[in-house]
């Protein structure tokens, strides 16, 4: 963790906040400038204020991915200035090209991607983070709310190999010891079945 007089005031006061329940932050976050962050497990309606706590403590300015149609009038300045980032799944570019130019377009970028894709279980992720991520010649790094230890944070960023079944082991590794709030409703880090043993070409679906 950094030091505590190298935080802010807003950090301090979210690190105070979390302490108040018993959760802390036991990680700095990457000293990257770029990368997608892939946020699990996801089961609960708590991971959203603990996670916003966790963020504001370590002072990250993330982004999300949204439907283009979510960001016309009149609620589109909003989902902006919220970190929204829209996407045209219509579009001749796929997802992951698209935001791969937004990557290329910013010196500092990081967008946080649920991959579950509902608080629901599910037996396999999405894996459009890993398509943006190589898309965009980006880093992945994981980051974890353990309700069992009442801890968070976010691991080495690393770069996606190309071998996608060898990178979901990795990840699958990393978040075995991480406790979801209502452990039955934690997806599986798994592939979806079509993409095992393959070659896959990048998703349309992020």
């Amino acid at each position: 963790m950094g030091r505590p007089s190298s935080l802010t005031l807003r950090q301090r006061f979210a690190r105070y906040l979390l302490s108040l329940f018993g959760w802390k932050v036991e990680t700095d976050a990457p000293d990257i400038a770029k990368y997608v962050l892939v946020v699990y497990p996801h089961t609960s309606n708590w991971d959203f204020p603990i996670g916003y706590l966790g963020k504001m403590s370590l002072a990250l300015k993330l982004r999300w991915v949204g439907k283009h149609t979510l960001f016309h009038w009149p609620y589109g300045w909003l989902m902006r200035a919220l970190g929204g980032i829209s996407v045209d799944r219509r579009s001749r570019n796929n997802v992951s090209q698209q935001l791969a130019e937004v990557y290329r377009d910013h010196d500092e970028m990081i967008i946080a991607i649920t991959p579950e894709g509902t608080r629901s279980y599910v037996p396999h992720w999405k894996s459009g983070f890993y398509y943006i991520a190589q898309a965009a010649n980006v880093p992945i790094a994981l980051a974890y709310i353990d309700y069992r230890r009442k801890r968070m944070g976010i691991g080495e960023p690393f770069m996606p190999s190309g071998d996608i079944e060898a990178d979901f082991e990795r990840i699958r590794a990393f978040f075995a010891d991480k406790t979801a709030c209502y452990p039955d409703k934690a997806g599986a880090v798994e592939l979806p079945p079509k993409e095992k043993s393959s070659e896959p070409e990048l998703r349309r679906s992020a």
